[in-house]
């Protein structure tokens, strides 16, 4: 029940303002275009740097990964090493 109010309010207040526009000056027409114009570039602008900011940070994730892949890479061949080494110089039974 509370959602289809909300939805009804939100339908009544689009009415409202798609009346209000109607009635408008030129002016006060431009005015609105201008201020939705600017609002959508602002959103462009913000969801761009979002992205580029998400970018970076994947960039950096991958690089760390293959950082610590390399030192896990590089701390099993030396483990691999010593084993092979404790392997040849055991005493044979």
């Amino acid at each position: 029940m509370k959602n289809s109010s909300k939805l009804l309010a939100l339908l009544g207040l689009g009415a409202l303002a798609f009346w209000r526009y109607k009635k408008a000056t030129p002016e006060e027409k431009q005015k609105v275009n201008d201020l939705l114009n600017n609002a959508k570039d602002n959103l462009t602008k913000y969801g761009n740097e979002l992205k580029s900011k998400a970018e970076e940070l994947k960039d950096k994730a991958e690089e760390k990964f293959n950082d610590l892949k390399s030192q896990a890479e590089t701390k099993m061949e030396e483990a691999k090493e010593v084993v092979e080494e404790k392997v040849e110089n055991a005493p044979q039974a």
